[in-house]
């Protein structure tokens, strides 16, 4: 079975952590989850990728892009690029 091309990284208790699971569900769209609570190489990767803070969600899409923190207009528009 293939790897998710879309990964996500964040925690369960982040509200914004719902909103972009749900976003990636009700398209169908796969992805794989790092929760950076329990993942200290991932917590490390996020905090170096947004410059010294731990903002989350983190989005590594297919062509390589960061999206941190997106509204559901922002996903939209970025996966239509895709």
């Amino acid at each position: 079975m293939e790897k998710p091309k879309i990964t996500i990284y964040g925690t369960h208790w982040c509200g914004d952590y719902y909103q972009v699971i749900n976003f990636f569900k009700s398209h169908n769209i796969d992805y794989q989850w790092i929760d950076i609570d329990t993942d200290l190489h991932a917590e490390q990767f996020v905090i170096h990728v947004n410059r010294s803070l731990r903002s989350m969600p983190t989005i590594i899409l297919e062509d390589g892009s960061i999206l941190v923190e997106p509204s559901r207009n922002e996903l939209e528009q970025k996966l239509r690029q895709q």
